[in-house]
């Protein structure tokens, strides 16, 4: 059975491309344009992993859905990768850092980022 990976982003063309390259790596993807659409999809498919932009139809969107991801019972351990170019967009001079209170993710990683390198994180996170 093929890990199940959830793409919340609004980037299509980032979601197509990474679709692809997950689904002929032998993963089942799903995906989702915004946050809203991304949390009522986390719950229905229940994902091994998901992929999470910071800036979608709001600059924090993103941040905001991980701590209703979090607060999901059946999504608590699912690890989230977040991405984003918020550091770069906004000439933002600190890092951000996984923490449970403020960022409850398992990684935060810049964009832009080659799919190799995505894929390379996810199959340590889930194999």
């Amino acid at each position: 059975m093929s890990k199940k990976i959830l793409l919340i982003d609004d980037d299509s063309d980032f979601v197509n491309a990474n679709k692809l390259l997950l689904e002929k790596n032998g993963f089942e993807v799903v995906t989702a344009f915004d946050g809203e659409e991304g949390l009522k999809k986390a719950e229905v498919e229940n994902p091994d992993l998901i992929v999470l932009d910071v800036m979608m139809k709001t600059g924090t969107e993103g941040f905001h859905v991980a701590k209703q991801i979090r607060e999901i019972e059946s999504l608590k351990e699912t690890p989230v990768i977040m991405l984003s170019g918020i550091r770069r967009d906004l000439d933002m001079k600190w890092d951000f850092e996984p923490d449970e209170r403020f960022l409850p993710v398992t990684e935060f990683l810049e964009k832009p980022l080659s799919p190799q390198n995505l894929l390379e994180k996810i199959r340590q996170l889930i194999g």
